[in-house]
């Protein structure tokens, strides 16, 4: 064979075969675009149903132009994996959903992600996303996925106790929340729940990441222990133990305790996230009922925060093709637009990150309803110490605190021990 000839071959051979190890699926030109989505978002539970019926809306909707098909992996668990798997062999799916953490974050340093920064400026795509949720997936400038769950834990507060001591409002800064706290104690109420016990001191870390977001801003976890905004939320921690500001049990209280305190009205304020909204309503109706959510008060130069994390993320396969690009992006609109979140959110429940109109007629669940308006409305989200910190520094925030107030230490020396775990 002469040298040309096969030259030729072998570049028609190279043409023909390379499509297969480039990220995404090929289709023929001019054809349907097919977009695969391995997910756990199938089956007759959770947020299956609801998933499967807006893909077969969408697919309908773009008959022979672009095709959605749902792979299957029943498991979390398991989709997961062969998301790491496919991602680690950059073989990237069309459509995917995955935790944006410390251990994801690099894919955003890899080509193998369509950056969707540009495209989130235009006809309002990006202004529809709460802007907290949308800060955490914005890593260096750039947005290669987009929220699409997220969990929140808000200040919860009875109205009808801050009614009773004369509270009108829940308070805006701390000098208001220490006069409230006194005229609730005046008439018999502990005014917040708090715990040292359980794995990781629940209620009172999350009140802890609350004031260390209000004087540290966003990124308050970056600057590190030995920032003066630690020392600053460690000393409120310490003033809310003492002087009746929390249950005579909270050094060694656990989740339990805690939650029933504020649900026998034993306490006025409490903190949690969406999954306990069940719990109140069947319990606890009249709290249920009187049950405000809302942000912490300003300690520092940050407010109208929330803690809260992303649970799910949604991002896609980069691509230079147009029409596959132009097919992928208009099902991300679609998945991510403010009807298919109020869908989805109704459906199933789920913090939607992402900002919608609720009607009367959509009959959603009062105190659900409330942790969207406060998604909606956070000026950014912190996490909490459990998404940042290794497990021993966990573990060490409820012991630490107990010796706090117990042995009368000083912040500075409960930051000491919070350190002295992280080495």
């Amino acid at each position: 064979m002469k040298k040309g000839l096969f030259v030729c071959i072998l570049a028609v051979l190279l043409f023909v075969v390379m499509p297969a190890f480039a990220g995404g699926t090929e289709e023929a030109a001019g054809g349907e675009v097919t977009i695969t989505w391995p997910t756990h978002w199938v089956g007759e539970q959770g947020t299956g149903p609801i998933v499967e019926k807006m893909v077969s809306e969408f697919n309908e909707a773009n008959a022979g132009e672009i095709k959605v098909v749902l792979e299957a992996h029943p498991e979390a668990d398991a989709a997961e994996e062969v998301i790491r798997t496919r991602l680690a062999a950059r073989q990237t799916p069309d459509f995917f959903l995955f935790k944006l953490g410390p251990s994801t974050r690099g894919y955003y340093d890899s080509n193998l992600l369509l950056d969707l920064t540009d495209e989130l400026k235009k006809d309002g795509w990006g202004a529809s996303f709460n802007p907290g949720a949308l800060g955490v997936s914005t890593i260096n400038g750039k947005v290669k996925s987009l929220p699409m769950e997220n969990a929140l834990t808000p200040v919860w507060y009875n109205k009808s106790l801050f009614d009773k001591a004369g509270v009108a409002e829940f308070p805006k800064d701390m000098n208001a929340f220490w006069a409230a706290a006194e005229k609730l104690k005046a008439i018999g109420v502990v005014p917040t729940s708090q715990m040292t016990g359980g794995a990781n001191a629940w209620t009172s870390m999350l009140w802890f990441t609350h004031f260390l977001g209000s004087y540290g801003g966003p990124n308050a976890w970056e600057l590190g222990w030995d920032d003066p905004a630690f020392e600053k939320a460690a000393a409120i921690m310490k003033r809310l133990y003492t002087d009746g500001n929390t249950t005579l049990d909270a050094i060694g209280a656990g989740p339990g305790e805690s939650s029933a305190h504020y649900m026998n009205e034993r306490t006025a304020m409490f903190i949690n996230g969406p999954w306990f909204v069940a719990n109140i309503r069947q319990n606890a109706p009249a709290v249920y009922k009187e049950t405000v959510l809302t942000s912490a008060p300003a300690a520092g130069d940050y407010s109208g925060h929330q803690v809260g994390w992303l649970l799910t993320s949604a991002a896609a396969a980069n691509t230079d093709d147009p029409a596959r690009k132009a097919a992928v992006l208009d099902f991300f609109r679609y998945i991510t637009s403010p009807e298919s979140s109020k869908r989805r959110s109704i459906e199933t429940g789920s913090l939607i990150p992402v900002q919608f109109e609720i009607n009367p007629e959509d009959n959603i669940d009062p105190l659900q309803q409330q942790f969207i308006q406060a998604g909606n409305n956070a000026t950014f989200l912190i996490d909490g110490i459990e998404a940042v910190m290794p497990v021993n520094v966990v573990q060490e925030f409820g012991q630490a605190l107990s010796s706090m107030v117990l042995q009368d230490l000083s912040p500075k020396e409960f930051i000491e021990l919070m350190k002295a775990a992280g080495n």
